[in-house]
């Protein structure tokens, strides 16, 4: 019997970045925040425990690392320009020029960075973007079950099999989080890697939301070292090497 050949592994390089890594308010715009923080310490102001997530990555690959801890509630780096999310209810009613500043500082540069990271990087290879994100347990009286929820674009099919691949993975390794692709929200939806995938070499762009149940964090189950581990699993199967 012929024996089959072996091909090498394609290099792949990855990037994190956390877009709700904290709950800051610039001084200038505390004001409209008096009174809101309870509020500002919700996840409705940030996620919980992704900066951490984030940063357990970043040095389990050595990869780079970019993140914003400006609330969601000032302007969501997630989201954009067009998009009915982007300014919260404290901020919507503030006029052109502010929101043009508040934008130019926050917003772009967080945006910007993680784009001129991968554009670089994408000219060498493959690229993974892992995005950290985490969602509260419970949202409007509703418990959320689910532990973990890969967010990618299914229409892009070395998203959707290297999302696939994941999801075994993680069952194997930890089979006692219960793992859902695109949930509780889709990875096609406005979101910082939809935005990079316009901009970036389709078949060399990899872009993930990796949420997770902030009650997992809070209990002291965390995910970061099986996250890794799976992934790397599921990119062996895809003759994809870190």
């Amino acid at each position: 019997m012929k024996a089959q050949k072996a091909y090498p592994a394609l290099p792949l390089a990855i990037v994190i970045s956390c877009e709700h890594a904290g709950y800051r308010v610039p001084a200038a715009l505390q004001s409209l925040f008096v009174g809101k923080e309870n509020l500002l310490h919700s996840h409705r102001g940030w996620d919980a425990g992704a900066l951490p997530l984030a940063r357990a990555w970043a040095r389990q690959w050595q990869a780079p690392l970019f993140f914003t801890t400006i609330s969601r509630l000032v302007c969501d780096a997630n989201r954009s320009l067009g998009s009915n999310a982007l300014w919260s209810a404290c901020t919507a009613q503030l006029a052109p020029a502010q929101k043009k500043a508040i934008l130019q500082r926050w917003h772009s540069p967080h945006r910007q960075a993680v784009y001129t990271a991968l554009a670089t990087l994408v000219q060498q290879g493959l690229v993974l973007h892992l995005a950290a994100h985490s969602f509260t347990p419970v949202l409007h009286s509703i418990v959320r079950t689910m532990d973990i929820g890969l967010l990618y674009d299914p229409a892009r099919q070395h998203e959707q099999a290297l999302a696939r691949h994941w999801q075994q993975a993680l069952h194997r390794q930890a089979p006692h989080l219960i793992v859902r692709r695109n949930a509780p929200y889709r990875g096609a939806a406005d979101g910082l890697p939809t935005w990079l995938r316009k901009r970036l070499p389709p078949e060399r762009y990899y872009g993930f939301e990796v949420e997770c149940n902030q009650a997992l964090l809070a209990h002291g189950a965390f995910p970061a070292a099986v996250l890794a581990a799976s992934l790397e699993e599921a990119l062996v199967k895809l003759r994809l090497k870190v």
